[in-house]
């Protein structure tokens, strides 16, 4: 008796009609909260678009995409020409996560040893000591990484697939984070080599980085008068340290994405094997890419469930590098963006 009045004045509060809402609307917020607490990494996503967006006017969807590649532990190749802020984009960065900077300019002369490391003979010692190269570093910056020749870009395979470097038979891990911001111009080809395509798959992101509109040339030019835009980043405030990344990419990596996702990204990289307009699909790493880029694109955007039009926002940067145009197709002028685009189209997007 005592049960059953327990239940018939609930039933009896209850609107009409609502008995069987209700529950779902009381316990789906509960279940979101339960999953992921995202709050404190979008915050500080934002504080640190702020810092940036002191020094470098415009360019959002390339902090993004950079925010995106660090919490996806990813590296990134950025193509611009000269003077769109490749290079001072990568110091604020590394500035802002209070990661070590490192620079390594690559020139038509310059061996693999000049970026790894070298084992060099100490006569007090008489034995070998190894001196670190600039590689070893926790954002590094590979300046114009198409000026040297596959000898020297093969020195980076294994540090950035495997976070090591090895050297005389001995293997040195590199420290805690470890990225490669890489930049190329894409106008000026002479004195260049094309990097091969092993090489370029290593790399989670290539963006494009275009010319600033007029309004933000004009906030430029007027940061630039003001002495309020400079090369001096010694102002820049650390917002993020090594133990607050690990724990953010811990949380990326338990961002939820559902079954029917999966297989939409499995759709969309297999389209790239089959493709008439391609010479060359992409490999399972770039579906593993996609993934891993669209939930931490989903993690910095606060949500704790990956949507599709995250999995199609980061489409395009993971695989424009990955695939290669037919001869026919590339003198047509056709370009990469342009078939993923086509492709994005053909398949449904889950629902």
């Amino acid at each position: 008796m005592s049960e059953e009045e327990q239940i018939q004045p609930d039933s009896n509060q209850e609107p009409q009609g609502s008995t069987e809402s209700q529950p779902a609307e009381s316990t789906e917020p509960q279940e979101f909260q339960s999953r992921v607490d995202l709050r404190e990494l979008s915050s500080r996503v934002y504080d640190i678009k702020h810092e940036i967006g002191k020094k470098l006017v415009g360019q959002s969807q390339l902090i993004d995409m950079i925010l995106t590649g660090i919490l996806a532990d990813g590296h990134l190749l950025l193509e611009g020409v000269p003077g769109v802020a490749k290079t001072y984009t990568a110091k604020l960065t590394a500035k802002v996560i209070n990661a070590v900077f490192s620079r390594v300019q690559f020139t038509p002369d310059l061996m693999p040893s000049d970026v790894t490391g070298t084992s060099i003979f100490n006569a007090k010692t008489t034995d070998f000591e190894f001196k670190p190269g600039p590689i070893f570093g926790n954002v590094v910056l590979i300046d114009e990484i198409n000026r040297a020749p596959a000898k020297t870009q093969a020195a980076l395979f294994e540090c950035m697939e495997e976070k090591q470097i090895s050297i005389d038979g001995n293997s040195h891990q590199l420290d805690f984070p470890f990225i490669v911001l890489a930049t190329q111009n894409p106008v000026e080809h002479e004195g260049t080599y094309r990097l091969p395509e092993a090489q370029l798959d290593r790399f989670l992101f290539k963006v494009s980085i275009d010319y600033p509109s007029l309004d933000e040339e004009v906030k430029i030019l007027e940061g630039v008068n003001n002495q309020v835009i400079t090369h001096d980043i010694a102002d820049m405030k650390p917002l993020m340290t090594k133990e607050d990344l690990k724990k953010f990419r811990e949380q990326a990596k338990q961002v939820r994405v559902e079954p029917n996702q999966l297989k939409y990204i499995a759709k969309l990289v297999e389209q790239t094997r089959s493709n008439a307009n391609l010479f060359l699909g992409a490999s399972p790493r770039a579906s593993i890419g996609i993934l891993n880029a669209s939930k931490a694109y989903a993690a910095i955007n606060g949500r704790d469930f990956v949507v599709p039009d995250d999995i199609r926002f980061v489409t395009y940067p993971v695989l424009n590098h990955r695939i290669v145009l037919t001869p026919e197709r590339e003198m047509e002028g056709i370009t990469t963006n342009d078939v993923i685009k086509e492709i994005l189209e053909q398949i449904e997007v889950p629902r």
